[in-house]
C-alpha cells in the first residue's frame, strides 16, 4: 500500500498526539478495552450487548479501586520495614 501525503499526515498528528500525551494514551487505551471487552464478553457468554458492555465498564473501574488499595497497603508495609 503506498502511503499517501494526507495519511502520512494523519498518522504524523497520532504519533505526536500520543508521544505528548499520557491520558491521551490512556483514554486510547480505556476505550479499546472496553470495545474489546465487551465483544469478548458478548461472543464468549452470550450475553446481551448491553450487559456486556455494563460488564466491560465495571470490571475495570473494580480492579482500578483494588489496584490503589494494594498499592496504598504496599507503600505502608515498605515504609515500615
Amino acid at each position: 500500500m503506498i502511503m499517501t501525503e494526507l495519511t502520512r499526515g494523519i498518522l504524523n498528528i497520532i504519533k505526536r498526539l500520543i508521544g505528548e500525551s499520557s491520558v491521551l494514551l490512556a483514554i486510547i487505551y480505556t476505550i479499546g478495552h472496553i470495545f474489546i471487552a465487551t465483544v469478548c464478553n458478548w461472543l464468549i457468554t452470550g450475553a446481551a450487548m448491553e450487559l456486556a458492555a455494563i460488564d466491560a465498564i465495571v470490571e475495570p473501574i473494580i480492579n482500578g479501586i483494588w489496584f490503589y488499595a494494594l498499592h496504598k497497603l504496599a507503600k505502608r508495609f515498605i515504609k515500615n520495614e
